[in-house]
Parts: C-alpha cells; sequence; structure tokens
C-alpha cells in the first residue's frame, strides 16, 4: 500500500522521465514507417507482420536467456485480453480506422488514449486522480486540440462515423490493455509478457490479412518495404513495447500514460527536420500547452494535512 502512495505522489526521478521522453520518441517514430509501408502492403497484414515479428524476436531473446515462460491460467488469460485489445484491436483501429478519418481528427481521437487510461486505472486498479493529474491531463488534451486545430478546421471533411468508430475502439483497446499490463507487473519476465500478448495479437490481425487482403502475395517486398516493417518491428513495436511494461513498474499508470501527448510533438518535429514541413502558430501554442501537461504530471501531487496522516498511518500497519 505504501509503494502505491508513493507512486501516485512523488514527483517522477529524471531517470523515468528520460525514459518516457524516450519512448514517447519511439512511437512517433512509428508513424512515418507506417506511411512507407503501407504504400506496399495491404494494412491488416502490415499490422499483423509488425506484431508477430516483434513477438518472435522478444519470446526468441527470453528463451535464448533462459527467462521463465509464463505460468498460471489467470496470468495467460490476461495475456490474452492483452493481446486482443491492444494488439489485435489497437492495431486495427490504428491501421484501419487512421485511413477512414482526416489526420486531425484522427490526432485528436487516437489521444483520448490517456484520459481513458487514466479513468480506467481510477475505476480499476484505485489510482487517485489527484489535482495535478488532472490539470495535467487536461493541458496535455487541449494541447494536442490547439496542434489539430488547423486540421480539424478543413473543411474538405473530416471522416465517416465508421472510421472514427475504428480509432475510438482502438484508443479503448490500448487503454483497456494498459490496466491489465500494470496487474502483470511482477507475475511474470517482461520479455515473455510482451513476446507473448504481441503473439497473439498478431493472429486475428493475420488471419484477416490472408482472408480479406491476399495475404503475402499482396505485398511488395520492396527495400523500402522491408526497411519500414523491420524497423517498425524491431525498434517501434518490440523495443517501445518493453521499455512500456518496464516502466510500468516505476510509477502510477494514469501518470506514465500522459506522456502519450508528447507522441504527435515529436511527429511535428520529425516533419520539420526531415520533410521540411512548418510549425505555425496553433502549433507552437499546442505544443506549449502540451509540455506544460506533461510538466504538471511530472511532479508529485500537493499534500493535505489529512492526506499526510493516512500516508503516516499505511506505512504504520504496513
Amino acid at each position: 500500500m505504501n509503494r502505491d502512495i508513493t507512486q501516485s505522489r512523488s514527483a517522477l526521478s529524471p531517470g523515468t522521465v528520460a525514459l518516457l521522453v524516450l519512448l514517447a520518441f519511439l512511437w512517433a517514430l512509428c508513424f512515418p514507417l507506417i506511411n512507407i509501408g503501407l504504400a506496399a502492403s495491404p494494412p491488416l497484414m502490415f499490422a499483423g507482420l509488425r506484431a508477430l515479428l516483434a513477438g518472435v524476436v522478444l519470446l526468441g531473446v527470453g528463451l535464448l536467456l533462459g527467462r521463465p515462460v509464463p505460468r498460471g491460467l489467470r496470468v495467460w488469460a490476461m495475456l490474452a485480453m492483452v493481446g486482443l485489445s491492444a494488439t489485435s484491436l489497437g492495431f486495427f483501429g490504428m491501421f484501419i480506422g487512421g485511413g477512414w478519418v482526416a489526420p486531425g481528427l484522427a490526432t485528436v481521437i487516437e489521444n483520448t488514449q490517456p484520459l481513458l487510461t487514466a479513468v480506467l486505472a481510477w475505476l480499476l486498479l484505485g489510482e487517485a486522480l489527484g489535482p495535478r493529474r488532472r490539470l495535467g491531463l487536461g493541458l496535455g488534451f487541449a494541447g494536442i486540440l490547439v496542434i489539430s486545430l488547423p486540421r480539424l478546421l478543413d473543411l474538405e471533411g473530416t471522416g465517416s462515423p465508421i472510421g472514427i468508430g475504428y480509432l475510438l475502439a482502438g484508443a479503448a483497446g490500448v487503454a483497456l490493455a494498459n490496466v491489465v499490463l500494470k496487474c502483470l507487473v511482477g507475475r511474470a519476465d517482461p520479455l515473455m509478457v510482451v513476446g507473448s500478448q504481441l503473439l497473439i495479437g498478431s493472429t486475428p490481425l493475420l488471419a484477416a490479412g490472408y482472408l480479406g487482403e491476399g495475404g503475402i502475395s499482396a505485398i511488395n517486398w520492396s527495400r523500402d518495404f522491408l526497411f519500414a516493417w523491420l524497423t517498425l518491428s524491431l525498434v517501434g513495436t518490440a523495443l517501445a513495447s518493453l521499455l512500456w511494461f518496464v516502466l510500468l513498474r516505476r510509477a502510477a499508470l494514469g501518470r506514465l500514460t500522459t506522456f502519450s501527448f508528447l507522441t504527435p510533438i515529436f511527429g511535428l518535429i520529425m516533419g520539420l527536420t526531415l520533410f521540411g514541413e512548418r510549425i505555425g502558430g496553433y502549433e507552437s501554442m499546442g505544443i506549449f500547452v502540451a509540455l506544460l501537461g506533461v510538466w504538471f504530471v511530472t511532479r508529485g501531487d500537493v499534500r493535505t494535512e489529512t492526506q499526510q496522516a493516512a500516508c503516516r498511518l499505511a506505512r504504520e500497519h504496513e
């Protein structure tokens, strides 16, 4: 109980913040790689192959290192839930829904995930939503809204209700999986947990790709596709997913997931440096607001005397 209170109230360490920033960068790196891959592959096949390769590599490394295979029906049920919600549903929403919805609206919908995760962590894990965390989440999401405003105001259409539903389902799937992953911390080895859920989650995607998209024969196995697939699978998926699971040991889930708001900011920076895109006034203002929200979350919540007394009481009865 004392550990939960510490995770919820204390400031995040510089090392944890640095790893979270790195993770947001890796997530942002995924989007240009996905665009490259989708030019040569049907979406579900590409998503399935991404998860399959990442899962096989992590499980292979785990077995070579002699890491124990997860045991127990409860643990495997939780792994299946994570795989089907985060990987199957999450990747489906990302790869399919994004093609039906304008980029600005898609960005906003995808960034409901930190809010959904924080609410689920409060409801299911009992994580406190202190004033700083509520303010940080609100500012982070407001920053994303401002960043996306120019594209949201585009009169050429925002997208279909089906696409919006896909994106919302994907965000909800990732949020639910984050809560289950938090419960898996300490129950099994990280390499085996992340590798197993990716392998489980790849199965429905690959099955749908074979049945509805023509399977592997529909892919143009060009040099660009191979580069995008390998980098996306090994760096953007295997490494990023493993890093996320390891970070779940360090702080409350609702605080960690707020750093997802940095992902579109890194995307803007990549567009500026790699593709010569401009960052306008709305984007600059949105970046500032989102960063302010993340800063609030890195700080510990201010405790009242009653909360401090409760913490002391918990330590005495631990």
